[in-house]
């Protein structure tokens, strides 16, 4: 297991039911853009380092449908779906999360990719869900763990991929 190169903030807003993610990553836009739409690649740095993914749709287009479960030891500990709403090459993807543990905890989630000096990328994820209820249990959830794990792993597959 590696340290993670960067920081991931994790921020939750006291006045409306978000949360906004920022990480800076050491590759161009369109190198991160390719890991969060090809599944070959998503597959291999979503999630914490104690699951595998296991990707059953994905079609990475507005109007496209994705999903895909997380195994643990060969069974299967959690499973997520949603929809991609718009996927602008190396800028930006809308697209809905929900947990099938949690099916009305629909979460709207804008990825948006900006390119800073030296080939690097910041992405700001902004995911906004229905009430704070929500909101609070997706950062109870053990999120954090799941996204700073899995960042530090897209961070060795962006290295290989450059």
């Amino acid at each position: 297991m590696t340290m993670a190169k960067h920081e991931t903030e994790i921020q939750a807003d006291g006045r409306v039911p978000t949360i906004r993610i920022v990480r800076e990553f050491d590759a161009p836009p369109e190198l991160v853009f390719r890991a969060h739409v090809d599944p070959e690649l998503y597959a291999q740095w979503i999630g914490p380092h104690s699951v595998t993914t296991r990707i059953t749709r994905w079609d990475a287009r507005a109007g496209g449908a994705w999903a895909f479960a997380n195994d643990r030891d060969g069974e299967e500990i959690a499973a997520f779906h949603g929809s991609f709403h718009d996927v602008r090459p190396d800028e930006r993807i809308v697209w809905t999360f929900t947990y099938d543990g949690e099916p009305d905890g629909v979460a709207l989630e804008t990825l948006t990719l900006e390119a800073l000096e030296g080939g690097r990328t910041r992405l700001q994820v902004l995911s906004v869900v229905q009430d704070f209820e929500t909101r609070d249990g997706m950062l109870a959830s053990g999120m954090n763990t799941g996204l700073t794990e899995g960042y530090a792993k897209l961070d060795e597959l962006l290295a290989k991929e450059a």
